[in-house]
């Protein structure tokens, strides 16, 4: 759970202790605390109690200390689950898809569908021993690509299809779209040469760039940002359904879009060779390449060319292409505003993804690595920077203490974290210093620079994203330690994050000398509900790429394979396969040269007889064993 989402749970009620519950998927629970350490909660006395449920707990002691015993459920965090319907001998039940709920559903009244389907049911009694649910709708075949990705996506509260009323408003905006006096209250960049760069899959393009050299022979450059807020007004169907939504879902073979494609893919769609609406961001360069002044603008534009990221990395390499002199200017700010950033403290994590690529048939025929290219560069500087002058001029304009500005923050990883991430660094042969301030920014730097293109690099820039705080919405400004920005917010995507859209409100606003209509709990609710939602969306992501993993891998059973140490337990190794990224398990009982054990101060598998190590990081080969699509696991066999 993010932080930001716990409630407070050191509330004493008759001698006991109300909070949210955390479930493991080994079936322990923990009641989450605000400034002391979680509270152990044994399988046996959580008494039904699932993850997210507000819980009363008492104080008793077992296993030699205190441990928590539900005794009451007071707010259930969901009556609905997605699962699979399976027949036992009493009956038909449910078995729900999050593999944190220990227990089956017993259906009642009719099914809707046969045992081996995949439905969405709503719970019609939580009587411990005996929780039933009805079936409220079908969603198909369980196993089937089809219904999987329904399935992750309607179990963490998203809708594929909008609401009648929403698609309705939608299309009614191409009637009234803009006036002539609308663009006329505008700045106009329509003359001034303008891209786009995105995915080549990409269908809604929120952001553009401009060049202009100006009369005093110093440059503009613009961030052209989809003017959304012009479209999407307060206290409407399309604004209520955004809010709810709060975020585009992306997973791996689709997108679930936060407005309707009306707006995404069209009215609000930077399209090429298409007049614009936007809220945009110049700045003006000088003669030693430095940002010298900015301005916020609602501007129209008419794109000159959309180019996909591949296109702009060729063009930035061969000077005879279109756009050369232009994207060589913007790569060469982008490359001093990143030195900038560097220098300043910025953490360079600079991970590459690896995504898996689908047929027609939304079957897995490989696996794609997007590296992090100049044209990737030059796009996040340059948004990074709009990003960054806009905080600083919400804060300018209300005042360092208001908290009516939605800021997007970064707090300093917690010692604790630290200490595990420099104790497993040094079990793998690399070495990380603490300050009095924590982490050295710049010692993260250069550990970075020496694992460049080793078999572990991927593994130690994971764990150390991990042992970051996570990033969260909120008016309460603390700076960005990652960005190694004071002030940040996000305002470069509003066709896709509902946050944007309220910091183009609010700018706006500030532009026109209005007050703004929002009181400061309303502003920090609505930001704890979109960074609620966004971690909902990135565990949906994650979901739909793993259960591709998990299928992709069902093919290809007896399959020697290279990879990495990713992690160890006492009852197995984990490792991630280098093509696909994908973890999966080499338990210690099939080890059968020596009996393992783990060791968990030197993060190794050691053998009691020969004293031989597995230690995290080692690069190791293996075959596949086996999957199981149900629990989303795949079994690994090293080979020695």
């Amino acid at each position: 759970m993010e932080k930001g989402h716990r409630k407070k749970s050191h509330q004493v009620l008759q001698g006991k202790l109300s909070g949210i519950v955390s479930v493991t998927k080994s079936g322990k629970g923990f009641l989450l605390q605000e400034n002391t350490d979680d509270i152990e909660i044994p399988a046996e006395w959580l008494g039904g109690a699932l993850s997210g449920d507000l819980i009363e707990i008492t104080r008793e002691r077992k296993y030699g200390k205190k441990m928590g015993r539900v005794v009451k459920v007071l707010e259930r965090k969901t009556e609905q689950f997605v699962g699979e319907l399976v027949k036992k001998r009493d009956g038909t039940y449910l078995k729900p898809d999050d593999t944190r709920v220990y227990f089956d559903f017993r259906v009642e009244g009719a099914l809707g569908g046969v045992v081996g389907d995949k439905v969405v049911a709503k719970v019609t009694s939580w009587e411990h021993l005996k929780e039933t649910v009805e079936v409220d709708s079908v969603l198909g075949v369980a196993g089937k690509h089809e219904t999987e990705m329904k399935a992750i996506v309607v179990a963490r509260g998203f809708d594929s299809d909008f609401p009648k009323v929403v698609i309705d408003e939608a299309q009614s905006l191409y009637e009234s779209r803009w006036t002539n006096e609308d663009l006329k209250s505008r700045e106009d960049f329509r003359d001034t040469l303008t891209l786009t760069i995105d995915p080549k899959d990409a269908k809604d393009f929120d952001d553009a760039i401009s060049l202009k050299k100006t009369e005093e022979g110093t440059y503009e450059v613009g961030v052209h940002i989809a003017d959304v807020s012009f479209f999407v007004r307060p206290n409407t169907a399309l604004d209520d359904e955004a809010y709810k939504r709060a975020t585009s879902v992306y997973l791996v073979d689709r997108t679930i879009p936060m407005l309707p494609p009306q707006l995404s893919e069209d009215l609000c769609s930077l399209r090429p060779n298409e007049d614009r609406l936007t809220f945009s961001a110049v700045f003006t360069i000088n003669e030693k390449n430095e940002v010298a002044d900015r301005r916020f603008t609602r501007g129209v534009i008419n794109s000159d060319k959309r180019l996909t990221y591949e296109d702009a990395d060729r063009i930035l390499k061969d000077p005879k292409e279109q756009f050369n002199d232009e994207l060589s200017f913007l790569w060469k700010l982008a490359s001093t505003l990143r030195t900038g950033r560097k220098k300043n403290g910025a953490i360079m994590f600079d991970v590459d993804e690896i995504r898996p690529t689908l047929d027609a048939h939304k079957q897995v025929v490989g696996f794609e690595k997007i590296i992090h290219t100049e044209s990737h560069q030059l796009i996040e500087e340059l948004m990074l920077l709009a990003n960054r002058e806009v905080a600083t001029y919400g804060s300018q304009k209300l005042g360092k203490k208001s908290q009516l500005f939605v800021y997007r923050v970064h707090d300093k990883p917690k010692e604790e974290r630290l200490d595990e991430l420099i104790s497993f660094l040094r079990a793998i042969g690399h070495s990380l210093s603490l300050n009095k301030q924590g982490v050295s920014v710049k010692d993260l730097n250069e550990l970075f620079d020496t694992i460049k293109d080793t078999p572990e690099e991927n593994l130690i820039r994971t764990a150390t994203i991990r042992t970051m705080a996570k990033a969260i919405y909120t008016t309460k400004n603390i700076g960005h330690f990652g960005l190694a920005f004071p002030f940040y917010t996000h305002f470069t995507s509003p066709i896709r994050r509902y946050p944007d859209l309220i910091v183009h409100r609010t700018i706006c606003k500030l532009l026109l000398g209005e007050e703004l209509e929002v009181t400061p709990e309303e502003q920090e609710q609505r930001s704890l509900h979109a960074s609620a939602r966004e971690a909902l969306a990135v565990e949906a992501e994650r979901a739909s790429v793993k259960f591709k993993q998990v299928e992709y891998f069902a093919k290809h059973i007896g399959e020697k394979r290279e990879g990495v140490v990713s992690g160890i337990t006492d009852w197995g190794i984990f490792i991630r396969d280098t093509e696909s990224d994908a973890d999966g398990m080499v338990r210690l009982a099939t080890l059968t040269d020596d009996t393992y054990v783990h060791d968990r101060k030197k993060f190794a598998a050691v053998g009691s007889r020969t004293g031989a190590t597995i230690r995290l990081g080692d690069p190791v080969s293996f075959t596949v064993e086996k999957v199981n699509l149900d629990e989303r696991t795949i079994d690994f066999r090293l080979i020695k």
